[in-house]
């Protein structure tokens, strides 16, 4: 299941491959977020921008890691009453562990996010490939302005 940003700016979830993906599209001014690729080509159809975060691995996990560690010791729910299990520290499996997962996949998004950007069907889409921290930051600078200081 996916969240994403409805064009109300309200979240919905995906529970499917196709649920709901087609009709919150189809109108003006949306915003999807994740790596969910069975929907990918109905959305990336109709879009305009691929935003496409493409972090070093190190920064990935080290973010991953503090992310999860944080959440294991406040107990914060993720959703629907779901808690990080101490197992995912240690779990091989991918499908069972986030911190795994994100180690096992890292190469295999810049992959297809690096092939994808320069594929003529995608043509139609600008891909803005964020690197890093400074990345971002210039990318919210152009649309916003730039941040206050400190």
């Amino acid at each position: 299941m996916r969240s994403t940003i409805s064009p109300a700016g309200s979240r919905c979830l995906l529970r499917s491959s196709t649920d709901g993906s087609g009709a919150i599209v189809a109108g003006m001014g949306w915003v999807i977020d994740g790596n969910y690729s069975a929907v990918r080509d109905v959305v990336w159809k109709r879009a305009d921008t691929v935003i496409w975060f493409d972090l070093p691995r190190r920064t990935v996990m080290r973010q991953i890691l503090m992310r999860t560690l944080r959440r294991l010791i406040t107990r914060a729910e993720l959703w629907n009453g779901n808690r990080e299990p101490i197992s995912g520290l240690v779990r091989l499996d991918p499908d069972r562990s986030i911190i795994r997962w994100a180690w096992t996949r890292h190469a295999t998004y810049h992959h297809r996010f690096t092939a994808a950007s320069t594929d003529p069907t995608y043509a139609h889409l600008t891909f803005i490939r964020i690197g890093s921290r400074a990345d971002a930051h210039r990318l919210l600078a152009e649309q916003i302005g730039p941040r206050p200081a400190a």
